[in-house]
């Protein structure tokens, strides 16, 4: 005598739930994790997508903390945790949170990774933490961030949604990490606080390096219009490079 199961077919909300608890979608268990689609999530955002030269969001941090090279890759990095978590957090509340306040609670959840960034920083890297400032608070207003979580966390799955994330953040902080690069070694003749154009003297006398055959910092470089000026040459090195990417009149 056999026995024959009967399996209900899933409703909406069953499935829905599965996805939340697996984290993929039925999709995404179809898809390899490093298959064509999710490498273009991954780095569209490093050179077609950027989020600063292409889509021209977070100017206002590259112009603020690219002074020097080491709040920069800090900064960068801060931002990385952040929209990650953020991403793979409001993707596995998405079917649970109501339309009308999706706004706020993205703002909670940004907010609280930024509250924890910030508290690590204090506790392990102090100075930094002075330098970045107020700037590390309004990563959680950041238009990158909030952009992010409403067009691509609330639609898709964890997976995709966490290299999104990784990829965004990536784009955004080689931005700064590449504007930081020559704005502190031009401005002041250094990397990370170590001098790499060689020593500066009183005179050229007891100078060392470039400083010895008459080379002088350019203080300009560490002025904020500087900042958007190095950010307007990546952008037109880019476009020089892809033509996709100019706009037509």
């Amino acid at each position: 005598m056999s026995l024959e199961t009967n399996q209900k077919p899933q409703t909406e909300e069953e499935k829905k739930k599965s996805e939340m608890l697996l984290f993929l979608s039925s999709s995404e268990e179809k898809e390899h994790f490093l298959s064509k689609a999710n490498r273009k999530i991954l780095k569209d955002p490093l050179d077609d997508n950027n989020p600063i030269t292409v889509q021209v969001l977070g100017i206002c941090s590259a112009l603020a903390i690219t002074v020097q090279l080491k709040p920069a890759i800090v900064m960068s990095l801060a931002v990385v945790f952040v929209m990650a978590f953020s991403n793979v957090i409001i993707s596995i509340l998405r079917n649970s949170i109501p339309s009308r306040i999706r706004i706020i609670v993205q703002l909670v959840v940004v907010a609280a990774m930024v509250i924890l960034v910030d508290q690590i920083l204090k506790a392990y890297a102090f100075d930094v933490s002075k330098q970045l400032s107020i700037f590390i608070g309004l990563i959680i207003t950041n238009c990158i961030i909030m952009g992010r979580l409403e067009a691509f966390a609330l639609g898709n799955g964890v997976y995709k949604s966490f290299l999104d994330g990784i990829g965004n953040a990536a784009g955004y902080g080689l931005i700064l990490i590449v504007v930081a690069f020559f704005r502190e070694l031009f401005g002041s003749g250094k990397l990370l606080g170590y001098e790499v154009l060689g020593h500066k003297g009183v005179t050229v006398a007891e100078s060392t390096g470039l400083y010895a055959l008459g080379y002088q910092d350019n203080g300009f470089f560490l002025l904020s219009p500087m900042a958007l000026i190095v950010v307007g040459v990546l952008i037109w090195v880019q476009r020089a490079r892809n033509r996709k990417l100019i706009e037509e009149n």
